[in-house]
């Protein structure tokens, strides 16, 4: 990423899909020796070069390894305590990471003006509108954040369900890793005018393939 980075930023600032593709191999080498991971629905994934704001359930920090096996070029929104990881936090600033310092209105906003500005520009972003992983697998309530986007920039939502890395990670245990599959759900792309509704609707997509 260090040497591909200067011609990354000339030729392709927003998508940034040679930094993506590095991470896709990560990821994959991350996840492939320990745990099975399983597909459904790749068919609804819109083409690479269309943006839109995915969204997905979020119960263990694997879920990001397993939605970067997919390939897609998407930003996503982290912690500024996680930047400061070796290796982790500066392929995160690599691939143009969005930092957020939590509960800071400035913070959050500015997430939010970058995020529209990224999606305008043919970027894709990626929510996980929960807002904080889940302790007990749980599906909670949905913040509408990234719905309020996807009106307002006119692109689809894909919902995502992820199961399982709750199980082989779960949340405030990771140095305990368990036996277990991965499965990643991709539900078909929904557009719409009214973000509550486009939030119920995601919702209950991804809670389709919890249960």
């Amino acid at each position: 990423m260090i040497v591909a980075h200067p011609f990354v930023l000339l030729l392709d600032k927003y998508r940034r899909r040679t930094h993506h593709f590095i991470a896709k191999l990560w990821a994959f080498a991350t996840i492939v020796p320990f745990f099975k991971i399983e597909y459904e629905g790749l068919e609804n994934l819109p083409p690479p070069e269309t943006s839109a704001v995915y969204v997905a359930n979020h119960q263990s920090f694997l879920d990001i390894y397993a939605l970067l096996t997919l390939g897609i070029s998407f930003k996503f929104i982290s912690k500024t305590s996680i930047f400061l990881y070796p290796v982790i936090g500066w392929a995160m600033f690599f691939m143009g990471v969005i930092p957020l310092k939590r509960m800071d209105t400035r913070s959050q906003l500015d997430c939010f003006k970058r995020c529209m500005d990224l999606v305008k520009k043919g970027a894709s972003v990626i929510f996980f509108p929960e807002g904080t992983r889940s302790k007990d697998g749980k599906l909670g309530d949905f913040k509408k954040g990234a719905f309020s986007i996807a009106t307002k920039t006119g692109v689809a939502i894909v919902p995502i369900t992820i199961v399982g890395t709750g199980n082989i990670m779960p949340s405030g245990k990771e140095s305990l890793i368990n036996p277990g599959y991965v499965k990643v759900i991709i539900h078909k792309p929904i557009q719409g005018t009214d973000s509550q509704s486009l939030c119920n609707e995601a919702r209950n997509a991804i809670a389709s393939g919890l249960y």
